[in-house]
């Protein structure tokens, strides 16, 4: 999921914006029983990566929830009324197996493709800490079954992924991923788009 500040202005203006929304986010995806597998929130927009429940409407209600909180806050320290983000958010659903390791390394490496950081363990919000740091100490963050499937024990899968992470990533798949999102498309394999497309018409 991306979702972008309207007009692309700025979301996230100082730390406690973004303690905020991942406060939010964290309440919020028990509330909806939504899974949060990767996140990063950059200055005017939000990626995330996320599994519904039972419920696949509790992805959109956490989507509208997230939204309207982040909405409320900046309006009231702002003094002024309106949207916060544009129109609707961009979603793409992942082929599990072949690409959600990739997109979380998509995600997280988010500010490093934009310069913002030399290593994804410099920005301090998305989950690539959480994700390669000490996952006790209240870590929110859902273990994904591909993250898992690194290894076998925590260490091990913490020190695959950096290794995932630190390949170079085939411009093909940075494409394939930021097509997908732009065209509300699946992400996967033709494969996977052709067998969706016939389950769903």
């Amino acid at each position: 999921v991306v979702q972008r500040g309207h007009n692309r202005q700025v979301v996230f203006a100082a730390a406690e914006d973004y303690q905020r929304y991942l406060r939010d986010l964290r309440e919020l995806k028990d509330a909806f029983g939504v899974k949060v597998y990767a996140y990063c929130l950059m200055t005017n927009h939000v990626h995330l990566l996320l599994a519904p429940g039972d419920s696949v409407a509790g992805l959109g209600q956490l989507m509208k929830a997230l939204a309207a909180r982040a909405t409320r806050h900046r309006n009231r320290l702002e003094g002024r009324s309106g949207t916060l983000w544009e129109s609707r958010y961009k979603s793409s659903v992942v082929q599990s197996d072949a690409y959600l390791l990739a997109c979380c390394r998509y995600i997280e490496l988010n500010p490093v493709r934009a310069r913002m950081v030399a290593d994804a363990a410099d920005y301090p919000w998305s989950s690539y800490r959480a994700r390669v740091g000490d996952m006790s100490d209240g870590n929110w963050l859902d273990a994904d079954p591909c993250f898992v499937a690194l290894g076998n024990t925590a260490m091990e899968q913490r020190h695959r992924y950096e290794a995932f992470i630190r390949q170079a990533i085939p411009t093909d798949e940075i494409r394939l991923i930021r097509d997908a999102l732009q065209r509300g498309q699946l992400t996967g394999t033709n494969r996977f788009v052709d067998e969706v497309e016939r389950i769903v018409g």
